[in-house]
Formats: structure tokens, sequence, C-alpha cells
């Protein structure tokens, strides 16, 4: 009798360097699907060089049916808590040493390269915006992306230049008056 296994998928991690400025996240998961059985234990195994053994898990219920309060990982438990108050698209783990990794999760059905934008916005060196940010941020970006046709030039301003240039995804951009600009 042959057995066989299911081939394991590399977990879609980004973290923020190791040595690198606090900041509100430590980075962005993307998982395949919705089943926490099946997606933590490849999560909790790539944190735990970093961030030690994790031992809780925080997180909303809403996008995750159903909602196990308690997952065994690697022979250990990990509990799930699940606070309703807590952004949908955040994940806060717990690690046995005290150790906190909060993660932006975006959704499985997202599009590869908003998740790409995504990822690299949460694992941005002292990034200061909240998930909640990040994902309206990116639906305002794939939103715009979506309308523009192909090739469209950038319009110019009154004066013949280039309007302000674009924000990457995840950064505020506070333009200056005309008068103050050198």
């Amino acid at each position: 009798m042959t057995s066989t296994t299911a081939p394991t998928r590399r977990t879609r991690l980004a973290l923020t360097p190791h040595a690198s400025i606090a900041g509100l996240l430590d980075g962005a998961w993307w998982p395949y699907s919705r089943d926490l059985a099946v997606e933590l234990p490849p999560l909790v195994d790539a944190l735990r060089n970093r961030f030690g053994r994790v031992t809780r898990i925080t997180a909303n219920p809403r996008p995750w049916p159903p909602a196990p309060y308690r997952l065994s990982v690697g022979g250990h438990a990990v509990h799930l808590g699940w606070f309703t108050g807590q952004a949908t698209d955040t994940m806060v783990l717990l690690s046995y040493s005290l150790d906190r990794c909060d993660l932006l999760v975006i959704p499985p059905e997202t599009e590869p390269a908003s998740a790409a934008r995504l990822m690299a916005a949460a694992s941005t060196p002292g990034n200061v915006h909240t998930t909640d940010t990040l994902m309206a941020d990116e639906d305002a970006t794939g939103r715009r992306l979506r309308e523009e046709p192909a090739g469209e030039a950038a319009p110019e301003a009154d004066d013949g230049t280039a309007p302000h240039a674009r924000p990457v995804v995840g950064a505020r951009m506070i333009y200056l008056p005309r008068s103050m600009r050198r």
C-alpha cells in the first residue's frame, strides 16, 4: 500500500526586514484559501525562526468560516481568539517568547498584482498605515488601473507640466502649495 501526501505550497508571506524601524505591521500574508486548519500550520512554521513558537492568534471571525478556537500545529496547541472589533484584514500572532507579529491578511481571491502591491506596502520598514488604510488605498489603485485605458499618457497640467506623480500604494502624500515649492 502506497501513501501519497499533498505537495506543500510555499507560504506567501512578506515580512519587514529583521533590523528595520518598527512600524504598525510586521508584514503581510496571502493565504491560498479561508481554511485555517490548512493555512495556519505553514504560516506558523514560516514565522518560527523569527518570532518563536506561536501560541496564540487573534483575528476577526468574519472572513474565516468556521472559526475554530484551537489548532494543533507541529504538535503544539495554537489558541485562536476571535474579536469582532479587530480589523477583518489583521491577524496578530503571539509567540511563546512574548514576541508579537501583526500581519495584513490579503484575501485569497485577490488578484496577484494587487496582492504584490499590498505585500510590498505592508512589509515596508516603518510602515505607519493600518490594514484598513492599505486595503482602501489598494482598492482605489486597483479601480483606477482597471478604468485607465492601456497606454494612456498622463494628462498635462495647465502650465504644461505633468500633474502630481501618482502616490505609492500605502504612502500618504501631502502636496505643497505652488508658492512653497522650490
